[in-house]
């Protein structure tokens, strides 16, 4: 006789799922046991749901398709949200099996007992809650179907413990998405009017626009017309380096965004939202739009984004070329580290098709100058600015993508948030290079004290922003959690120590020792 917690399993592996990345307790027992009925579904244990989460959202970036994460009850869903809100702004598509008490057991108001609806409500996601043995099977084919609408999105689906382990289950066959829509002509039309017209335009991506086909047909677009190309500040997936068209990223600053955008008369997105500023700053406008520019939106959220650029290409650009980038790497520096010359060390030394988790924030930016002409590379950033993200999204990607090389580059703060994926990257022996930016400091709210106006920082304020009292020694953490680690304080130590790293099997750490920038 099958359980409901059988039948669930063999109905995500029959739509496609094949990883469960889990941090399960006792009401998710049933599933836990499950697993070794359906041989097409791996288990990943991680030992925090922020880990289970980032490490769904990196695997969905790279594949394009859900895993499922294994959620304890309402804390654990709890445990996971900042990273379900960077995988929603990723538009990622994940599947949240999130265990729940039994039906009968509900009323007792046990210890670990919550409102789980509540919680998905806050992450937008679209939910529903089992409720027999016999239809679970049904949920879960949904559950993966509304994953992988266009636009992609996270899907929870509660599980309580006595669906779980009723029998009775019944599998389900694969419920087909939604597909993305065409591209409106009369949209593209009117777009390419403009485009033509002479007035000055920014087309703004984001999204899977990202990706080596929307990147071309926008380049191509921008090239024909004179319109600014911009990318959004923090893209999901960005494809760069030698070969593809060049982009730069709308700037983290609302100053420096301001800049890029000035004189626009009209401003064209594409996968990505009206440019806004990330924070609200005294006296400073939130709109990034310019006074008496016009927004205009290539294509609606549901609709194929690269289609809808490569529709407007053919129009405005149908024999125009994308300019693609040339093969240049920085000399390798020498002397102390620090925010300049450890980026060119990566960008130097990156191998062939590697994917970047980057969350080297402060410390990261001359980063995307320093790769411009490295070899053609992938780099997943921090969609939705909740920290944290950088280790587990790293994970995620090397469980999809086992023979591409993985670099994590971590700034020293936001690891402290998530650093027990390294525990997971040593146990599934993942090819994983973290390089970790440690200045000691949250740089990055140093900045911020003087432009939100907080000019009068004394020694209460700054201890606050501070890491070094005690100082965090991240290659000995890293080696309690079983991955290899060192130490590099100059140019020299740094390359000699990625080099070895990305020569050998499994995970590394390099504690990169710099000065902070602020």
């Amino acid at each position: 006789m099958t359980n409901g917690a059988q039948a669930l399993i063999a109905t995500l592996a029959e739509a496609g799922v094949e990883v469960c990345f889990g941090n399960p307790g006792t009401s998710e027992m049933h599933f836990v046991a499950a697993l070794d009925s359906v041989p097409r579904m791996r288990g990943v244990l991680c030992l925090f749901e922020g880990v289970v989460t980032g490490a769904a959202d990196g695997y969905a970036r790279i594949t394009g398709k859900p895993a499922v994460t294994l959620l304890h009850l309402g804390p654990g869903l709890a445990n996971g949200l900042a990273n379900l809100h960077n995988a929603r702004r990723a538009q990622s598509p994940i599947v949240n099996v999130v265990g729940e008490h039994a039906a009968d057991h509900k009323q007792y108001d046990a210890p670990l007992d919550s409102d789980i609806e509540a919680l998905t409500g806050w992450s937008h996601s679209w939910t529903r809650r089992g409720s027999s043995p016999d239809r679970i099977g049904r949920d879960a084919a949904d559950a993966v179907a509304a994953a992988r609408s266009t636009p992609p999105r996270i899907a929870t689906l509660v599980l309580p413990a006595d669906v779980s382990w009723g029998e009775g289950g019944v599998a389900a066959t694969p419920v087909t998405p939604v597909p993305a829509t065409a591209p409106d002509p009369a949209t593209v039309a009117e777009i390419a009017k403009i485009l033509r017209s002479g007035e000055q335009a920014v087309l703004l991506l984001g999204g899977p626009a990202g990706t080596e086909r929307g990147l071309v047909a926008a380049d191509r677009i921008a090239t024909a017309t004179g319109a600014r190309l911009l990318m959004e500040t923090h893209p999901a997936r960005l494809t760069r380096g030698a070969g593809v068209p060049a982009i730069d990223r709308l700037g983290y600053l609302a100053e420096q965004a301001t800049g890029q955008l000035a004189g626009a008369e009209h401003v064209v997105v594409a996968g990505s939202r009206s440019p806004v500023s990330f924070f609200a700053y005294p006296d400073k406008p939130s709109d990034l739009v310019p006074v008496g520019a016009q927004v205009h939106r290539l294509a609606e959220p549901e609709a194929d984004v690269v289609a809808a650029l490569e529709a407007l290409a053919a129009e405005v650009a149908p024999d125009t070329d994308a300019r693609l980038v040339a093969a240049s790497v920085p000399e390798l520096p020498s002397g102390p580290l620090d925010v300049r010359t450890w980026v060119q060390v990566i960008g130097a030394l990156l191998p062939e098709n590697a994917i970047i988790s980057d969350e080297s924030n402060t410390s990261g930016v001359f980063l995307a100058a320093a790769t411009a002409g490295s070899p053609r590379h992938d780099v997943l950033s921090l969609t939705g600015g909740a920290i944290g993200q950088g280790l587990p999204v790293a994970v995620g990607a090397a469980v999809a993508a086992p023979d591409r090389p993985v670099i994590a580059l971590q700034s020293d703060g936001s690891a402290a948030y998530t650093i027990s994926a390294l525990w997971t990257m040593a146990r599934e022996n993942l090819n994983i290079t973290t390089v970790l930016i440690n200045n000691r400091a949250y740089a990055i709210l140093r900045m911020e004290l003087g432009r939100v106006g907080a000019t009068e920082v004394g020694p209460k304020a700054a201890d606050l922003l501070d890491l070094s009292r005690p100082e965090m020694d991240f290659a000995e953490i890293a080696r309690g959690f079983g991955v290899p680690a060192t130490v590099a304080t100059t140019c020299e130590e740094l390359a000699e120590q990625f080099r070895a790293a990305l020569a050998e099997p499994g995970p590394h750490l390099i504690d990169a020792r710099i000065p902070s920038l602020f």
